[in-house]
């Protein structure tokens, strides 16, 4: 017998959630957990029974088979969360809640959207005289569930009705709630992205670590899971450290071999991670990291090309010993270049939503973002509070290497970085986000770079102009001509 939903006779839900897959599914349950009243609305109405009827006893549950019944629902300001696929199923249930929603109504899109389509949408619904809020939650299924960090962007006075809610379902750490007022418009999932961006990086550097204790020490998954477990006692104490002894310590029951050694070695990714590159290729801010961890997943992609170059290029290929005569100093000092790298990752992003702040107008106050994601979020990690007392000085830092403590932690790091990537390079072993995250690093502390040399150079062909470091202006050296130099 298939059960149906009525309008109720009147509003009784303080939010609502539309698209009630395993994300919608438990981001809802974790609202009606939490002393809200959810109204309840999917496509599939069957989805809608399934949740009441599995989790009905969690909470207050609405359901509604109509997009006019679950806003009938839904008391004002209505509040309701879209948890649909990114792109134009996210445009179908705005148009859909539009037509039935009323100025000062709030609608909140908690996907990963493009921030570049928030900012679109929130000037569309607006014009209706409703509230549009791009809101980043990270966290996966369980995050969703049991507590997610949210970078919420909107108006003020959508914030004052939606943040409270939010507020009662974001982990919490010290007694704060991980949830924050990003900024206006495309903020919140302008810093989501970027979150996702430093978690690509983050990943890439432990996989470049695991290898390096993999082929270049010679240690097994279950040692490697080992080391992990006790490096996550240290500075490096984060979610993704604490998930990745587990991995390794898993065993595949078919074969009885180590789960990492079945599983295919092509990465997926779903586009944040480009995007933020994307970005910050147009906002002209360097995320090298970043951008390795992107480009190394789509090298592991790359099967024809890989088994092409492993036919041909046979020599040399890595045996396990690197010369590494000491173990437990070489596993050490890879400890000492994932934190190194690790520390430039995050200073690169905050440098990203500094810049993307200051193109777009948003006022984000840095120390808040870290504090939120100390917890719920995928990148959580200890040294976030950290970054948020770095911030939180009278001078905050200019680039967040600079500030005492993480330029204290490069002191005494870099050295081991440096031997850890002349060890890899020489063994043949890719660690492009290492290497990248060095590179960058000696360009910030070089006081001098060939960019000089490279100005000269398209002076030259294309009469691009140069400075002078001894007075201002722009000039030209007539190359062609008598290579006399004038002011342009």
């Amino acid at each position: 017998m298939t059960t149906s939903f009525s309008a109720p006779a009147s509003p009784t839900a303080n939010i609502g959630v539309v698209g009630l897959a395993v994300m919608g599914s438990n981001l809802a349950r974790n609202l009606a957990r939490h002393g809200n009243t959810v109204a309840l609305y999917n496509r599939t109405a069957q989805r809608t029974r399934d949740l009441v009827a599995e989790h009905g006893d969690e909470g207050a549950f609405v359901p509604a088979e109509t997009v006019a019944d679950f806003a009938a629902s839904l008391q004002r300001p209505r509040t309701a969360i879209i948890m649909v696929k990114a792109g134009a199923p996210t445009d179908a249930v705005i148009d859909e809640l539009v037509e039935v929603f009323e100025p000062g109504d709030i609608i909140v899109d908690g996907g990963n959207a493009q921030f570049t389509d928030t900012i679109r949408r929130e000037a569309a619904v607006r014009e209706h005289g409703i509230h549009f809020v791009g809101a980043g939650i990270s966290g996966g299924e369980e995050g969703a569930l049991n507590g997610p960090s949210i970078m919420p962007g909107g108006s003020d006075e959508s914030y004052a009705t939606l943040g409270p809610i939010l507020a009662s379902i974001a982990a919490v750490v010290d007694g704060e709630p991980c949830v924050t007022h990003v900024g206006t418009d495309g903020a919140g999932h302008f810093v989501k992205m970027v979150h996702n961006g430093i978690e690509y990086a983050d990943m890439q550097l432990i996989g470049e670590s695991y290898d390096l204790l993999r082929r270049g020490a010679g240690l097994t998954p279950a040692e490697i899971a080992d080391v992990f477990a006790q490096w996550n006692t240290t500075e490096l104490d984060s979610y993704l450290v604490e998930i990745t002894a587990e991995v390794l310590r898993q065993v595949d029951a078919a074969t009885g071999r180590p789960l990492v050694d079945v599983i295919t070695d092509q990465a997926g990714m779903k586009g944040t991670g480009t995007w933020t590159v994307q970005n910050a290729l147009d906002l002209a801010v360097p995320v090298t990291g970043i951008a390795e961890a992107v480009f190394a997943r789509g090298l592991s992609g790359r099967t024809a090309q890989r088994e092409a170059a492993q036919a041909r290029f046979t020599e040399g290929q890595p045996t396990g010993e690197l010369g590494v005569t000491d173990r437990d100093a070489f596993i050490e000092a890879v400890r000492l270049a994932l934190f190194a790298s690790k520390i430039v990752a995050y200073a690169q992003g905050f440098d990203e939503i500094t810049a993307g702040a200051e193109k777009y107008g948003w006022q984000i106050d840095l120390g808040e973002i870290a504090r939120i994601w100390r917890g719920g979020c995928i990148i959580r990690a200890r040294f976030l509070g950290t970054i948020t007392e770095a911030y939180a000085a009278d001078e905050p830092p200019v680039s967040l290497i600079t500030a005492p403590y993480f330029a204290a932690a490069l002191d005494a790091t870099h050295a081991a970085w440096r031997q850890v990537v002349a060890h890899a390079t020489l063994g043949g072993i890719p660690v492009p986000a290492f290497a990248s995250s060095l590179a960058y690093f000696d360009g910030l502390r070089s006081p001098r770079l060939p960019a000089a040399l490279i100005q000269g150079q398209r002076d030259f062909f294309g009469a691009h102009t140069y400075g002078r470091i001894d007075r201002p202006g722009a000039f030209h050296t007539l190359w062609s001509g008598d290579r006399s130099e004038v002011e342009a």
